[in-house]
């Protein structure tokens, strides 16, 4: 990974978008090697990551990967409920996976709030970066009734673990977490009333030793 220069999103308006870096289809790491040595990392370096790795997680967890806007984890009937956010120094971003762009939402720092709203674990807010994923289940349901709930949380399940995966090729470390008090969240991140968060991934530089 390069230097974390990340002096772009800190720019960057409430409104804005700001395009990322072209995702990596290939890298030094397989599948194979990535499943074998994932982990869940708590312990975290207090320390920013590179534009290049937010850019490869949001595309793993999201992103575009073919014609018909195909994407980076499958959702059942090509529903795709889940909205993902970004939590970082320089604020909370949307991610945009056709246009691989990222929107401010928020110019502040929300993580150590985001670690209050679950419940306290610590490193949340020690995390370069959360990725959080919201659910807006009526993209499902309205298809499958309420048997689409079920397939949201199969959905949310298949992108976070790309995440993971693609984290520990980056050198990274994740945790899953799904501790979290839903209604502080959704104040946290001032989500619209049809988002639901479901999941968060916090990741980070794993501190040596």
């Amino acid at each position: 990974m390069g230097e974390p220069d990340l002096s772009n999103l800190t720019a960057l308006q409430v409104g804005e978008t700001l395009s990322l870096p072209p995702p990596r289809k290939d890298g030094p790491m397989s599948v194979e090697a990535a499943i074998a040595r994932r982990r869940s990392i708590r312990d975290y370096a207090r320390s920013p990551i590179p534009l290049e790795a937010i850019s490869q997680l949001l595309w793993s967890a999201a992103g575009i990967t073919g014609s018909g806007f195909m994407r980076a984890a499958p959702s059942a009937g090509a529903c795709y409920p889940l909205e993902v956010y970004l939590a970082c120094e320089q604020g909370l971003f949307h991610y945009i996976p056709q246009r691989h762009a990222l929107v401010k939402v928020q110019a502040q720092d929300i993580r150590q709030a985001l670690c209050d709203a679950a419940w306290g674990q610590e490193f949340v807010a020690a995390a370069a970066v959360s990725l959080i994923f919201a659910a807006v289940y009526e993209r499902t349901t309205a298809r499958y009734g309420e048997r689409g709930i079920r397939y949201v949380h199969m959905d949310v399940g298949h992108a976070a673990e790309n995440v993971h995966l693609q984290a520990e090729a980056l050198g990274l470390g994740s945790v899953p977490v799904g501790a979290f008090d839903d209604k502080a969240v959704e104040d946290v991140l001032r989500l619209p009333a049809e988002q639901k968060p479901i999941y968060i991934v916090p990741v980070g530089v794993k501190r040596e030793g």
